[in-house]
C-alpha cells in the first residue's frame, strides 16, 4: 500500500511513517521543517526515516502549490494522512496568522488535491481541543463542538467542516481523528512532558498551570498510531453507520466521520508529574500558576466508536510511556 503523509517530520508523522514502513508500505512525505521548534529534532527524525528504501519526502509547505504537486506527482498514494499543522494552544495567542495559513489554507490545499486525485481514503488530524466549552464528560464525537476556546481549536474545527463539504461535494471518503494529549519518544519540546523532564534534569522549577488541578486523557504515541493504522482500512461509507443508533458520527450526506483516538482514562496533572518524578528519580520544584487562556480544565474521550470500528482502544500504562520518553530523551541529549 502507498501512503502520503503530510507533516512527516513531525512527532506523530514520524511515528506513523516508521510504523507504515515497518509494515511493508511505501511512504511519501511532505514537510516544511519550520522553526516553530528546533528544526534539528525534525531533521533527526528524517534521518531515521531516510534509512528506509521505501521512504521519500519533499521539502515544502502545503500552501505552496509547486511543493504539493511535486510531492504527489508520480506517486499515486492509496491513503493520505494529513498531519501537517501549526500546533499548540498557547502559541496561537502569539502568532495567529500561522494557524490560519497552515491549518486552514494548508488543509484546503490538501482537500483540493484530493478532489482532483481521488485517494481511496483521506485521513485528517484534528484535536480534542475542538470540544472547547463543552461541559459534558466524556467527550463523544456526536457532542457539540461549536464553542472552541482557542484559535488553534477553531482552525482545526474549521478543517473538519471544510473536509465534510469536500466529502459531500466530491465523494472523497474522509475520516477526521481527534487526538487527546499525545506523548512519547521524539515528542515536541513545547509539550509538557518534554518541558518537565528537561527542567527536572536541570534542577529547574517546572510551570504547573491550573495549579495542578487539570486532568488530561493522555495517549501514548504508539497507541495513537495503532488507531490511525487500524482506521485506515475503515473508510466511511454513506448510509452505512456502525454500532447501535446514535454512536456513529457518520455524516448523513457524505462518506465522512470523526473519531476520538484515546482510552477514556484521564489522569490528573499532579499524578502525571508524580510519574515523571518516579521515573527520573527526582522531585520537581513546582511553580503553581493559574490556567492559561485557551486551556480547558479536563479532557476525557468516549472511546466507544473507536472500539466499535477497530475493536481496541489505547491502553499503554502511563508509567511505561513516561519511561520510554525519559530513556529516549537521555539518549537524544547524549548524541546531540
Amino acid at each position: 500500500m502507498r501512503y502520503f503523509v503530510t507533516g512527516v517530520a513531525g512527532f506523530i508523522g514520524f511515528h506513523l511513517a516508521q510504523r507504515l514502513l515497518a509494515d511493508g508500505h511505501e511512504v511519501r512525505g511532505l514537510d516544511a521543517v519550520t522553526a516553530y521548534y528546533d528544526p534539528a529534532l525534525k531533521r533527526a527524525r528524517l534521518d531515521v526515516l531516510e534509512q528506509h528504501p521505501n521512504f521519500s519526502w519533499v521539502h515544502g509547505r502545503l500552501e505552496d502549490p509547486a511543493a504539493l504537486a511535486e510531492a504527489l506527482d508520480g506517486h499515486e498514494s492509496d491513503i493520505w494522512v494529513h498531519l501537517a499543522a501549526q500546533a499548540g494552544v498557547r502559541y496561537s495567542l502569539e502568532n495567529p496568522e500561522s494557524y490560519i495559513s497552515a491549518n486552514l489554507v494548508g488543509t484546503q490545499a490538501i482537500l483540493e488535491a484530493a478532489r482532483q486525485r481521488s485517494p481511496k481514503h483521506l485521513m485528517i488530524a484534528s484535536t480534542s481541543s475542538v470540544y472547547g466549552g463543552n461541559t459534558k464528560i466524556p467527550f463523544s464525537e456526536t457532542d457539540s463542538s461549536h464553542f472552541p476556546v482557542s484559535l488553534y481549536a477553531a482552525t482545526k474545527k474549521a478543517g473538519e467542516a471544510l473536509s465534510h463539504s469536500y466529502a459531500h461535494l466530491f465523494d472523497v471518503p474522509t475520516t477526521c481523528f481527534r487526538f487527546f494529549t499525545v506523548y512519547g519518544p521524539w515528542g515536541r519540546p513545547d509539550m509538557a512532558l518534554y518541558k518537565f523532564v528537561e527542567r527536572i534534569e536541570r534542577d529547574e522549577p517546572i510551570d504547573v498551570y491550573g495549579e495542578g488541578r487539570m486532568s488530561r486523557d493522555f495517549t501514548y504515541v504508539d497507541d495513537l498510531i495503532e488507531g490511525i493504522v487500524a482506521l485506515a482500512s475503515r473508510r466511511p461509507e454513506l448510509g452505512k453507520p456502525v454500532g447501535p443508533d446514535g454512536i456513529d458520527s457518520l455524516s448523513p450526506v457524505a462518506p465522512w466521520r470523526v473519531v476520538n483516538i484515546a482510552g477514556g482514562s484521564p489522569i490528573g496533572l499532579m499524578d502525571f508529574i508524580d510519574a515523571v518524578e518516579h521515573v527520573t528519580g527526582k522531585v520537581a520544584q513546582k511553580n503553581l500558576l493559574p490556567m492559561q487562556p485557551g486551556d480547558v480544565a479536563a479532557t476525557m474521550a468516549d472511546p466507544t466508536l473507536l472500539r466499535e470500528l477497530v475493536g481496541a482502544v489505547p491502553e499503554t500504562p502511563l508509567s511505561t510511556g513516561v519511561r520510554a520518553f525519559v530513556d529516549w530523551y537521555a539518549e537524544y541529549r547524549r548524541t546531540r
